[in-house]
Protein backbone atom coordinates (compact mmCIF):
# COMPACT_ATOMS: atom_id res chain seq x y z
CA UNK A 1 0.00 0.00 0.00
CA UNK A 2 1.18 3.61 -1.00
CA UNK A 3 1.27 6.88 1.50
CA UNK A 4 -1.67 8.37 -1.16
CA UNK A 5 -3.09 5.09 -0.85
CA UNK A 6 -3.05 5.39 2.77
CA UNK A 7 -4.39 9.31 2.43
CA UNK A 8 -7.19 8.10 1.04
CA UNK A 9 -8.59 5.08 2.91
CA UNK A 10 -7.93 7.94 6.18
CA UNK A 11 -9.38 10.65 3.82
CA UNK A 12 -6.30 12.83 4.45
CA UNK A 13 -6.18 15.67 1.68
CA UNK A 14 -2.88 17.49 0.97
CA UNK A 15 -1.17 19.66 -1.43
CA UNK A 16 1.46 18.72 -4.00
CA UNK A 17 4.10 19.91 -5.97
CA UNK A 18 6.69 18.02 -8.18
CA UNK A 19 10.48 19.42 -8.19
CA UNK A 20 13.71 18.46 -9.14
CA UNK A 21 15.57 16.18 -6.51
CA UNK A 22 16.65 17.90 -3.58
CA UNK A 23 19.07 16.82 -0.61
CA UNK A 24 19.67 19.35 1.65
CA UNK A 25 16.97 21.88 3.86
CA UNK A 26 18.58 25.21 1.81
CA UNK A 27 17.58 23.19 -1.66
CA UNK A 28 14.12 22.40 -0.08
CA UNK A 29 13.82 25.99 0.84
CA UNK A 30 14.00 27.39 -2.72
CA UNK A 31 11.37 24.66 -4.07
CA UNK A 32 9.14 24.66 -1.51
CA UNK A 33 8.10 27.80 -0.59
CA UNK A 34 5.11 28.56 -2.61
CA UNK A 35 3.47 25.34 -1.39
CA UNK A 36 2.60 27.16 1.91
CA UNK A 37 3.25 25.94 5.70
CA UNK A 38 6.31 25.25 7.92
CA UNK A 39 9.24 23.18 6.11
CA UNK A 40 10.07 20.14 8.37
CA UNK A 41 14.21 18.71 8.62
CA UNK A 42 13.73 14.92 9.46
CA UNK A 43 16.48 12.51 11.09
CA UNK A 44 17.07 9.39 11.86
CA UNK A 45 18.70 8.50 15.04
CA UNK A 46 19.41 5.57 16.83
CA UNK A 47 20.60 4.21 20.27
CA UNK A 48 24.12 2.89 20.56
CA UNK A 49 23.31 -0.72 20.59
CA UNK A 50 21.53 0.40 17.35
CA UNK A 51 18.27 -1.51 18.79
CA UNK A 52 16.21 1.32 18.50
CA UNK A 53 14.99 3.72 16.19
CA UNK A 54 13.96 7.43 16.52
CA UNK A 55 12.56 9.59 13.35
CA UNK A 56 12.90 13.33 14.48
CA UNK A 57 10.55 16.05 12.93
CA UNK A 58 11.80 19.48 13.78
CA UNK A 59 11.02 22.71 12.15
CA UNK A 60 13.73 23.51 9.29
CA UNK A 61 15.95 25.75 10.96
CA UNK A 62 16.00 24.12 14.07
CA UNK A 63 19.13 22.13 15.32
CA UNK A 64 18.76 18.42 16.81
CA UNK A 65 19.79 18.74 20.39
CA UNK A 66 21.09 14.84 20.35
CA UNK A 67 21.20 15.10 24.37
CA UNK A 68 17.78 16.56 25.09
CA UNK A 69 16.74 14.11 22.31
CA UNK A 70 18.24 10.88 24.10
CA UNK A 71 16.51 12.25 27.38
CA UNK A 72 13.27 12.17 26.24
CA UNK A 73 13.75 8.79 24.54
CA UNK A 74 14.72 7.17 27.74
CA UNK A 75 18.17 6.23 25.97
CA UNK A 76 21.86 7.07 27.10
CA UNK A 77 23.09 8.33 23.82
CA UNK A 78 21.91 9.25 20.25
CA UNK A 79 23.47 8.70 17.22
CA UNK A 80 22.84 9.81 13.39
CA UNK A 81 21.82 6.20 11.58
CA UNK A 82 24.18 4.85 8.63
CA UNK A 83 22.80 5.64 5.03
CA UNK A 84 22.10 1.55 4.94
CA UNK A 85 20.43 1.34 8.53
CA UNK A 86 17.56 4.06 6.52
CA UNK A 87 17.47 2.29 3.88
CA UNK A 88 16.96 -1.32 5.98
CA UNK A 89 14.65 0.17 8.57
CA UNK A 90 12.61 2.87 6.89
CA UNK A 91 12.84 1.53 2.64
CA UNK A 92 14.60 5.50 1.88
CA UNK A 93 17.88 6.92 0.76
CA UNK A 94 19.21 10.06 2.42
CA UNK A 95 17.31 13.30 1.15
CA UNK A 96 13.96 11.23 0.89
CA UNK A 97 13.55 11.28 5.24
CA UNK A 98 10.22 11.88 5.49
CA UNK A 99 7.66 10.47 8.59
CA UNK A 100 6.00 8.25 5.79
CA UNK A 101 8.71 5.78 5.68
CA UNK A 102 7.60 4.61 8.61
CA UNK A 103 5.28 1.95 5.78
CA UNK A 104 8.34 0.42 5.16
CA UNK A 105 9.39 -0.02 8.98
CA UNK A 106 7.24 -3.64 9.26
CA UNK A 107 9.68 -4.43 12.47
CA UNK A 108 7.97 -0.94 14.42
CA UNK A 109 11.45 0.00 15.55
CA UNK A 110 10.85 3.18 15.08
CA UNK A 111 9.43 6.03 17.53
CA UNK A 112 9.05 9.76 16.28
CA UNK A 113 9.94 11.88 18.14
CA UNK A 114 7.75 15.23 17.02
CA UNK A 115 8.71 19.09 17.74
CA UNK A 116 5.99 20.65 19.47
CA UNK A 117 6.64 23.90 17.64
CA UNK A 118 5.15 21.42 14.56
CA UNK A 119 1.42 20.55 16.70
CA UNK A 120 -1.76 22.42 14.69
CA UNK A 121 0.84 23.37 11.59
CA UNK A 122 0.64 22.46 8.06
CA UNK A 123 3.48 20.74 8.05
CA UNK A 124 5.87 19.80 4.34
CA UNK A 125 7.58 16.11 3.91
CA UNK A 126 8.62 14.49 1.11
CA UNK A 127 5.90 11.78 0.31
CA UNK A 128 9.30 9.23 0.65
CA UNK A 129 10.47 10.89 -2.72
CA UNK A 130 12.49 13.93 -2.84
CA UNK A 131 11.07 15.13 -6.13
CA UNK A 132 7.69 15.98 -4.48
CA UNK A 133 6.27 17.79 -1.47
CA UNK A 134 3.19 17.46 0.16
CA UNK A 135 1.32 19.48 2.38
CA UNK A 136 -0.67 17.64 5.53
CA UNK A 137 -2.13 19.37 8.63
CA UNK A 138 -0.42 18.13 11.76
CA UNK A 139 -3.44 16.15 13.02
CA UNK A 140 -3.68 14.03 9.47
CA UNK A 141 -0.15 13.40 10.33
CA UNK A 142 -0.53 11.90 13.43
CA UNK A 143 -3.41 9.87 11.86
CA UNK A 144 -1.28 8.53 9.76
CA UNK A 145 0.95 8.00 12.36
CA UNK A 146 -2.17 6.13 14.30
CA UNK A 147 -2.80 3.87 11.87
CA UNK A 148 0.70 2.75 10.80
CA UNK A 149 0.86 1.81 14.14
CA UNK A 150 3.64 3.98 15.79
CA UNK A 151 4.50 5.70 18.71
CA UNK A 152 5.23 8.96 19.18
CA UNK A 153 6.55 11.57 21.65
CA UNK A 154 6.79 15.53 21.62
CA UNK A 155 9.81 17.53 21.77
CA UNK A 156 8.91 19.79 24.35
CA UNK A 157 9.88 23.06 23.18
CA UNK A 158 12.06 23.72 26.59
CA UNK A 159 14.30 20.82 26.06
CA UNK A 160 15.20 21.98 22.46
CA UNK A 161 18.93 23.48 22.57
Amino acid sequence: MSIYDIFETLNISYKQIEHPAVFTIEESKLVDKDLGGIGCKNLLLTDRRREQFFLVLLEQDKRADTKALAKLAGVSRLVFAHAEELLAVLGLTPGSVSPFGIIHDKNNVVTLIIDEALVDGKLQFHPNDNTKTVLVDYADLIRFIEYEEHRYLLLPETLES
